[in-house]
């Protein structure tokens, strides 16, 4: 894509304040991929937004955070959709990126990517990837990074094998699922 030309500086944080660069289709390999907000071939994977039409397209902001309005009616509990849990996320990036600014916000998602990635790399036995995404969406950073030194520790005491990754992914969601009971956050959706 020589000729792409990106509408939005980060794709990483939607318009919306969504966290692309923390849901899991952002981690697919293969043609389902999503580039995440206004990334490479976005429009033919998510052909019409009325909120990127409106945000990036007509007003050329980063996000809806730069907007007087904020919050509109095109966000009206948009923080509430059940088919998506890390959308319940989204009204407060917003509120954060509007009170300290984009580059704080995008310094806090960087971290929150980095505990990602290495939770996909050394604790997904390919059945975690979700859990892990929602979970860094929706845990407060330095409790993040505590599960992942708890579990490691825990690791090593048990003497797991460093390829047993239903084991380890086993130590790392029980200790994610103690920290979001905790915060009175929910990892999954409820099956009805």
């Amino acid at each position: 894509m020589p000729n792409y030309k990106p509408l939005k500086a980060f794709s990483t944080i939607a318009c919306c304040g969504l966290d692309c660069g923390l849901c899991p289709t952002f981690y697919t390999k293969g043609p389902s991929k999503c580039p995440g907000c206004c990334g490479p071939d976005f429009y033919n994977k998510h052909p019409s937004c009325s909120i990127i039409t409106c945000c990036v397209k007509k007003n050329k902001f980063e996000t809806c955070a730069d907007c007087i309005d904020f919050p509109c009616s095109k966000l009206n509990d948009w923080d509430k959709c059940d088919s998506f849990i890390c959308h319940r996320v989204s009204h407060s990036n917003l509120n954060y990126i509007k009170e300290n600014g984009l580059n704080l916000f995008i310094e806090q998602q960087e971290k929150r990517i980095k505990i990602l990635e290495k939770m996909l790399e050394n604790f997904n036995e390919g059945r975690s990837k979700s859990f892990y995404c929602i979970a860094t969406a929706l845990l407060p950073i330095s409790e993040l990074e505590q599960a992942l030194e708890g579990s490691e520790n825990k690791i090593n005491e048990e003497k797991i094998d460093s390829k047993d990754l239903k084991a380890k992914s086993k130590i790392l969601k029980t200790i994610l699922n103690n920290i979001a009971e905790e915060h009175e956050k929910e990892l999954k959706l409820r099956r009805k």
